[in-house]
């Protein structure tokens, strides 16, 4: 048993390489200490389903914290509308006492090629921006081969209530920029990665105020662990990754990640 309490900033309990086997992972995850995972939905189809994660501790207040955000994440973008918008909206305001966050949103510079989707995704990603303003929540942010317009749009339309750039890889540069619009940095499994050497320097030299975890289970498994499934749990090893980099104790790093996710999901 850990001393510490831990966060997965991103994980996506509601698919179905988790979903079946929740409870049990879910006990699990409260004996190592993770108490909270922020569960991102990524469609439409997904939204009730995400939402209705937060009621599981109504009845089980022993197991971790299920905390939904909603969004529309670039991938699924196909065959969607402006009245997908306003649904998310309307699916926001309706359940405001549970959602924590807008996302997963956010723009994907390799689907826009394939798709020839820029146009359309930059559109989607300002209609989120401009949702979690006007609920005063923060955002959730995909990114892919996109840092430049990503960053073009948040300076033109601010993210008044911060978020987190979920799996953040790139250069210090970047990680400036966006901790200076007021974002915290997903670091997951990416910081595993022998080849990911420019993320790992990055994280070296990170403000700890700026990072927080995440796993982003099922998808993005850790280096070594290829061929296992990823999970919630996995949030342990990516803190011992972290820590690994970073000249700070274990236990001034764990306090201060929780206090960043407190300040993301503090009432506004």
């Amino acid at each position: 048993m850990t001393p510490f309490s831990f966060t997965d900033s991103h994980c996506h309990l509601d698919f179905a390489e988790l979903s079946h086997q929740r409870e049990q992972l879910l006990q699990q995850c409260s004996k190592v200490g993770i108490k909270r995972i922020i569960v991102p939905a990524v469609s439409p189809k997904n939204w009730h389903k995400v939402i209705r994660l937060a009621d599981i501790n109504l009845t089980k207040a022993d197991l971790p914290q299920l905390l939904p955000a909603v969004g529309i994440h670039p991938w699924y973008l196909q065959g969607l509308t402006f009245q997908d918008l306003d649904n998310l909206a309307l699916t926001t305001q309706q359940n405001l006492t549970k959602i924590v966050a807008i996302g997963e949103t956010g723009i994907d510079g390799k689907i826009a090629k394939q798709q020839a989707n820029l146009a359309k995704q930059i559109v989607f990603f300002n209609a989120h921006i401009e949702l979690a303003n006007q609920c005063k929540l923060p955002l959730i942010v995909h990114h892919r081969s996109s840092h430049p317009v990503i960053y073009q749009q948040l300076k033109q339309t601010p993210a008044q209530y911060g978020g987190i750039i979920h799996a953040f890889s790139g250069s210090y540069q970047q990680a400036r920029q966006y901790i200076d619009l007021g974002f915290k940095l997903g670091i997951g499994g990416t910081i595993s990665y022998e080849r990911a050497q420019k993320t790992i320097n990055t994280v070296k030299k990170l403000p700890l105020n700026s990072i927080v975890l995440e796993t982003d289970a099922p998808a993005m498994p850790l280096s070594g662990f290829q061929g296992e499934a990823n999970s919630p749990l996995k949030v342990i090893n990516v803190f011992n990754l972290l820590c690994q980099q970073r000249n700070e104790s274990p236990e001034e790093i764990a306090q201060a990640i929780e206090i960043n996710i407190n300040s993301l999901l503090a009432p506004n």
